[in-house]
């Protein structure tokens, strides 16, 4: 499949939501020579449908390599299959005991084939001969081709556990050699580097950190590095607009447990406080001067509060000051402090001091239900909404984006999401300037909106490019360091085949690339994906479930990752099961119900996920304990029958 055949290729094969339902014309329970007969008219049209999607696209399977040919063969069968509902063949085959079809995606027309060969027999026919251009799949072929995929993507399989470990390292990967040696020691088999964070020496250091802990330990590990890709997020929130709370620590009855500290530097000192600071204010150097350690300034807050800040000594530059009740106050405007000394209680020296600013990470605008919120081209620093004194508004809330180029790809009626799918809203309006959005869910009180928070437009055919220019300039240090490396934002062929020829540009197409699925556009176009991406091996996918539940439906997520499961199996490409993945535990260190049962479903993957947090060794082994256990138990959608535990209730 070249580039001049892209939209052919994205027109064909169906997508992984067809099916077209067929109505049930047998009953279990009628098992006639007619009603045998009816059955294997319909499994004979299905047999022919296979043969057919062979001839459809010849072309595409004779441009494949020979080791993925029976993979792509296999692909286009499985489709072909899913095109119609065949519930009520399986019904009646489960019924006669024989396969109902629900088991064939590693091996599609072998089953289908086999099944008919009983059926004739049954009906004391002669099976016909095949349409197939080549002898199809059987069983132990399609898991064999399977295996070496994910071998030749994910390396050997670990010891005892067939379901690799991945794992998103910190940034602390790069200093805390410790770190990386016990994620390998507790199980990791993977270690993915995130692009989109960081940069080339902390990567490098990352990188040589594993190499290390692999040489130690004797282990097998490889390194996967994400490219940022083309990742539409919110911009930059004007700090002058917020409001800062400078607010001591309470028990439960509500007694000062640690005052809030509070900077206090002179006005030409632009350097950040040298620890934690709740707030901040700048004073006149001359006034800095005659500061003395247990002097108290003391001012009134925006809502006309008189509060007191306790200097302790100088250090650094500055004071450091202890205020016991919360205050409210604006960024960048200036306060009269009142300087008493000793036992004053009123009238002292009087300085202005310019309040600070909030550290970014606390900014934000404020959204609810109903809310107009428009998104500028230009990158004007966000604000919430302006009204006048009686309460009219005069400016309404806004933030810009980091990819103004999508401006022309929107379209007025079509959904928007925030900050993985924490607000949304519906598009109003568009112009060369701005988008404006009416907000539909968020919390009743207004949902917070941060800056470099994630945007979703499901409904919108973004044309972005796949690459970015910071991707490439990132490709160049992957291919040295990477086994393999992971197309983020994924939305057309065209976005592979860019991949490609960047990879053929530095000589490393044997560079293993994972396709990070995370857009709706790419989970409906996913079988025209896979057979571009097969063109050169090896090749994985990953279920980014969190961009793409909110892309395709949180209602969806269970129905969109089976589909994924069951497509990526029918072309033998192995499948990274992403995002959330015991994430509670990483987190706090105690993991939830559901996300252990979530992890026990991982099995059906080739490898599972997790993201960095506090507790990622002890989530590695937790993990490794799991899959061990559940794969007596699971292999992709077969059930494995091991003798039950219960079951020594018979021995009583």
């Amino acid at each position: 499949m070249n580039s001049n055949d892209e939209a052919r290729a994205r027109s064909r094969p169906p997508t992984v939501a067809g099916g077209n339902g067929a109505p049930p014309s047998l009953a279990p329970g009628d098992w006639n020579q007619d009603a045998l007969k009816e059955l294997v008219v319909e499994l004979s049209a299905i047999a022919l449908d296979l043969a057919h999607v062979e001839d459809e696209f010849a072309e595409d399977l004779d441009a494949m390599k020979p080791s993925e040919r029976q993979s792509a063969r296999n692909l286009l069968h499985y489709m072909a299959l899913r095109r119609r509902d065949i519930r009520h063949i399986q019904q009646v085959l489960a019924a006669l005991g024989l396969s109902s079809l629900g088991r064939t995606e590693s091996h599609v027309a072998a089953a289908v084939e086999s099944v008919l060969k009983v059926l004739h027999h049954l009906n004391q026919h002669e099976l016909p001969q095949g349409a197939m251009r080549e002898r199809p799949l059987d069983f132990n072929e399609g898991r064999a081709l399977l295996g070496a995929h994910t071998e030749a993507l994910l390396g050997p399989q670990p010891q005892d556990r067939e379901v690799r470990i991945m794992v998103t390292v910190p940034s602390e990967a790069a200093d805390d050699y410790e770190l990386v040696n016990q994620l390998v020691a507790s199980g990791m088999d993977c270690m993915r580097i995130n692009c989109a964070h960081d940069g080339v020496d902390a990567w490098s250091k990352m990188v040589a950190n594993l190499r290390r802990a692999r040489e130690e330990l004797g282990c097998d590990c490889q390194v996967l590095m994400d490219v940022a890709g083309p990742k539409l997020r919110t911009g930059p929130i004007d700090p002058a607009s917020q409001i800062v709370r400078w607010k001591p620590l309470r028990d439960a009855r509500g007694n000062v447990t640690q005052p809030a500290r509070i900077w206090i530097t002179d006005s030409d000192n632009r350097e950040a406080p040298p620890s934690a600071a709740a707030g901040s204010m700048r004073i006149p150097r001359s006034a800095m001067r005659k500061l003395r350690a247990s002097d108290r300034l003391r001012f009134v807050d925006l809502r006309g509060r008189s509060r007191t800040v306790s200097l302790e000594g100088p250090e650094g530059g500055g004071h450091w000051g202890q205020l016991e009740r919360t205050a409210y106050l604006q960024p960048f405007t200036e306060i009269r402090l009142n300087v008493l000394r000793g036992a004053a209680r009123s009238s002292g020296r009087i300085v202005h001091a310019l309040v600070g600013a909030p550290p970014p990470a606390r900014c934000f605008i404020t959204v609810k239900p109903q809310d107009t919120l428009v998104l500028t081209r230009e990158p004007i620093p966000g604000a919430s909404a302006e009204l006048d004194g009686e309460g009219n508004l005069l400016h309404p809330t806004h933030i810009s984006c980091t990819l103004p180029e999508v401006f022309g790809d929107v379209r007025p009626n079509e959904r928007i999401w925030f900050d993985d799918g924490k607000i949304g809203g519906l598009v109003q309006t568009v112009t060369n300037d701005e988008i404006h959005v009416l907000i539909q869910v968020a919390r009743p009180g207004g949902s917070r909106l941060r800056e470099d928070k994630g945007i979703n437009l499901p409904d919108s055919n973004i044309r972005l490019p796949g690459l970015t220019e910071k991707d490439i300039a990132d490709i160049a240090f992957i291919t040295k360091e990477a086994d393999l490396i992971g197309l983020s934002f994924i939305r057309r062929t065209e976005d592979i085949l860019a991949l490609h020829r960047e990879l053929a540009r530095l000589g490393a197409d044997r560079l293993g690339i994972v396709l990070k699925i995370e857009t709706r556009a790419a989970f409906e176009q996913l079988p025209s994906l896979l057979l571009t991406a097969m063109q050169r091996s090896p090749v994985g996918v990953m279920i980014a479930r969190g961009d793409l539940a909110v892309e395709c439906g949180f209602e969806r997520l269970a129905e969109v990752q089976e589909e994924m499961l069951w497509v990526c199996e029918a072309a033998h490409i192995p499948v990274i099961w992403a995002t959330q993945v015991l994430e509670t535990l990483a987190q706090t260190g105690q993991p939830s119900r559901a996300e252990i049962t979530d992890a026990a479903m991982g099995e059906r993957a080739e490898c599972v996920m997790l993201n960095k947090g506090p507790h990622l060794v002890e989530s590695v082994r937790v993990l490794d304990n799991i899959l061990r256990r559940m794969q007596a138990h699971q292999g992709k959608k077969s059930a494995r029958l091991r003798a039950l535990r219960l079951s020594t209730m018979m021995e009583a």
